[in-house]
């Protein structure tokens, strides 16, 4: 394998990873700031408030955008074992 092939499976990697890992990430953020602006408003400074919304959101997320994140690994794993199979890795 070259240094291009290596780079191609590494770039494959990454995107996958951050395509992957996207969709809860921007819930967790978006769920983070409804309760932040919910705290300041109301003054309540409790700490479990931050924490069991987010963690429920992120379950939540994770059980909607499983066959999305399964099909894109999906896809990296079939793109590098075409590689194995053709010589390029």
């Amino acid at each position: 394998m070259d240094s291009t092939g290596a780079y191609e499976v590494i770039r494959l990697t990454i995107n996958t990873i951050l395509l992957g890992s996207a969709p809860i990430l921007a819930g967790a953020l978006v769920v983070g700031l409804v309760i932040s602006f919910v705290q300041a408003l109301t003054q309540i400074q409790e700490m479990t408030l931050t924490f069991v919304p987010k963690i429920i959101a992120i379950f939540a997320i994770l059980a909607l955008t499983l066959p999305f994140i399964f099909g894109t690994l999906t896809r990296l794993s079939d793109r590098v074992f075409d590689l194995i199979v053709s010589g390029g890795v």
